[in-house]
């Protein structure tokens, strides 16, 4: 689980952390003075008795301060925010399987590196969650209907097809509808489940119904919608022999994740792709919640404490 921030549950107790410049600034006075006196006393003794090294005499008092740093955090009760997977939630996968997806501006083509970043972000995904597949083109189809089934879902989006035309409104009311199929909770059999909508495209609408209207819709239903612009200025097609520029188009799914609360994305490879995913997966599949930490900055006082002690026994214990 990964750290977010942390909070302090006795914040009155840090400025014990008064002591920490307090004795950094001390122990800075008394090392320049000691260097002055030692300058001015070189002779003969210096010769017959060499100084010994300051940087463990500085490594000790640093690692002695750092120390009391720590336990004075932890005296202060810590508390930060973790990445807690969440119980239960439905992710709608909308991908779009119109020609230009055949471009091989992401390689092998934009749909089968889609295809494997897919798979990557469902892994990822809790297993609690429910994951439905739909694709789009001139028409949508509900492939896969909201399930916890990882290899159902993985098997159809390995038999994604190409079809013509682009219908990006058609794909989001589709995942709208299928929303009356999230299985119940049954612990809370009475409770909506969150849900949100995780869209690849890399074109614009040229058929169906406004996307517009239906990113509005998903807003009132509390859907968002993560939107992920894919591919490259650069990418073609062959059709009939003719070389046929597409390009990717943001414009379209920026506004669509604006309409509906969601995030917009763009990608241009499959590592971007991939990293998008990874970024959509903690978004959506984590929430954040407080716990103490205190034992953490006690750890870091143990490991600090040893390196001073460490330090004070190589100087044949001789504190400054």
């Amino acid at each position: 689980m990964m750290m977010l921030e942390i909070g302090f549950m006795r914040p009155e107790r840090l400025w014990a952390l008064v002591a920490v410049p307090v004795l950094l600034g001390v122990y800075v006075v008394w090392a320049f003075a000691r260097r002055s006196r030692a300058s001015a006393d070189r002779g003969a003794l210096a010769v017959l008795f060499p100084k010994r090294k300051a940087w463990k005499r500085h490594v000790a008092v640093v690692a002695a301060i750092a120390t009391l740093a720590s336990l004075t955090l932890a005296w202060a009760t810590p508390n930060g925010y973790t990445n807690v997977p969440k119980d239960r939630a439905t992710i709608f996968l909308v991908m779009d399987v119109s020609l230009s997806m055949e471009a091989t501006d992401v390689p092998p083509t934009r749909l089968a590196a889609a295809q494997q970043a897919a798979k990557e972000f469902v892994s990822e995904l809790p297993a609690g969650f429910n994951v439905a597949l739909i694709s789009f083109a001139a028409t949508s189809s509900l492939l896969v209907p909201p399930t916890t089934d990882r290899g159902q879902v993985d098997a159809a989006i390995d038999g994604l097809q190409l079809l013509q035309s682009t219908a990006i409104g058609e794909g989001i009311y589709s995942a709208l509808d299928a929303l009356a199929l999230i299985p119940p909770d049954p612990a809370h059999p009475n409770d909506p489940a969150p849900a949100a909508i995780v869209l690849i495209s890399d074109g614009v609408s040229n058929t169906g119904r406004s996307s517009s209207d239906a990113a509005l819709q998903a807003k009132s239903l509390q859907i968002p919608i993560f939107t992920i612009a894919y591919g490259t200025p650069n990418g073609y097609i062959i059709d009939r022999g003719q070389r046929n520029p597409v390009p990717v188009d943001k414009d379209e799914l920026r506004t669509i994740a604006q309409l509906s609360g969601g995030k917009a994305y763009s990608a241009d490879s499959l590592g971007q792709l991939r990293d998008v995913y990874s970024g959509i997966s903690r978004t959506v599949g984590y929430d954040k919640e407080k716990t103490e930490i205190t034992e953490q900055f006690v750890g870091y006082a143990s490991i600090l404490g040893v390196i001073a002690l460490l330090a004070v026994m190589s100087l044949a214990a001789r504190w400054p």
